[in-house]
């Protein structure tokens, strides 16, 4: 049996973060398919790592609960510095990210979902974030010059990628010489059946 195309992949992760986005889909949190409610975001990150200060530092609608940890704990995000996040989705590590590295800072967000976009420039045009911008592309294939980052973020969202030794090199290509990259991101402890690597929802999921 043969593994899932990695454009069905990248198709079936697109449309259902596209959903999420819009609404058509409420979900509270990267790892299960619960009910969502805008307390259960902010309880779930909580309890991946999020304090209360940052919790209020975001617009409250970037927080979409969809995380499974909290990359800035070791980030160490400082003053002035470029922060790319790979898979900003509605922007809420961007938005903290951006308070961190103050007005001649600069973040990046990239995301392959136009409707995540959307929702993501939309809060930083409402809240006057100018030292963030959002771009679209693939992590495999940042949209971004060679040398430019001093910190790469992420929020379980390599996990979802087919080529995730191709989303390392690019991080690499992207760093300024001793850049780091702080990630948060789901594991397997053990090889995947051949029934789970044919669904389609559990890449979602």
């Amino acid at each position: 049996m043969n593994n899932i195309k990695d454009t069905d992949i990248r198709s079936t992760v697109r449309k259902s973060y596209k959903n999420i986005a819009i609404g058509k889909i409420k979900k509270s949190g990267c790892c299960d398919n619960g009910i969502s409610l805008k307390k259960s975001s902010i309880d779930i990150s909580r309890k991946i790592g999020y304090s209360e200060e940052e919790l209020t530092n975001a617009p409250e609608e970037a927080n979409l609960g969809l995380g499974c940890g909290n990359p800035q704990l070791i980030a160490n995000i400082e003053k002035n510095e470029t922060v790319i996040d790979l898979g900003s989705g509605a922007g809420f590590d961007c938005f903290l990210a951006a308070k961190k590295v103050g007005d001649n800072g600069h973040i990046i967000g990239v995301d392959m979902t136009p409707e995540m976009l959307t929702k993501a420039r939309g809060m930083a045009r409402k809240h006057h974030y100018r030292n963030v911008e959002f771009r679209l592309g693939e992590i495999e294939n940042l949209p971004v010059a060679d040398n430019v980052a001093d910190v790469i973020i992420s929020n379980c969202v390599i996990n979802l990628s087919p080529d995730k030794q191709r989303v390392y090199d690019e991080a690499y290509r992207v760093l300024k010489k001793g850049g780091r990259v702080a990630i948060s991101d789901i594991v397997l402890m053990k090889e995947l059946t051949n029934e789970m690597k044919q669904d389609e929802k559990l890449y979602c999921g």
